[in-house]
């Protein structure tokens, strides 16, 4: 069994590695003039994670519904096209009218 001092080397070795992968990715980005704030966008599996979304297929109708705006989704050709979306919460039709009838 792993112990708290292993545990907490393994989780800096991770987040170190994280860090390095972000610092190296943002540096490739910038020399192919694309500029992108990684904490502002992140991939539809990790906005699921963050949001409390159970699926990415709901993500992905949303953006397909233009529920995202088109400005808030980026794809990246040289990450395998992968889709990045903003980081800011999404109110689909639905969430709104459920606030707007509890308010009421």
């Amino acid at each position: 069994m792993e112990t708290t001092e292993e545990f907490r080397a393994r989780l800096h070795d991770l987040m170190k590695q994280a860090d390095i992968a972000i610092k190296e990715s943002n540096d490739y980005l910038i020399r192919r003039g694309v500029v992108v704030d990684l904490t502002e966008w992140v991939t539809i599996k990790e906005y699921c994670r963050r949001f409390g979304i159970k699926n990415t297929e709901t993500v992905s109708n949303w953006i397909k519904r233009g529920i995202v705006p088109e400005d808030d989704t980026l794809i990246i050709e040289e990450f395998n096209n992968i889709r990045m979306i903003r980081a800011k919460p999404y109110l689909t039709s639905s969430k709104q009218n459920a606030e707007t009838s509890i308010s009421d």
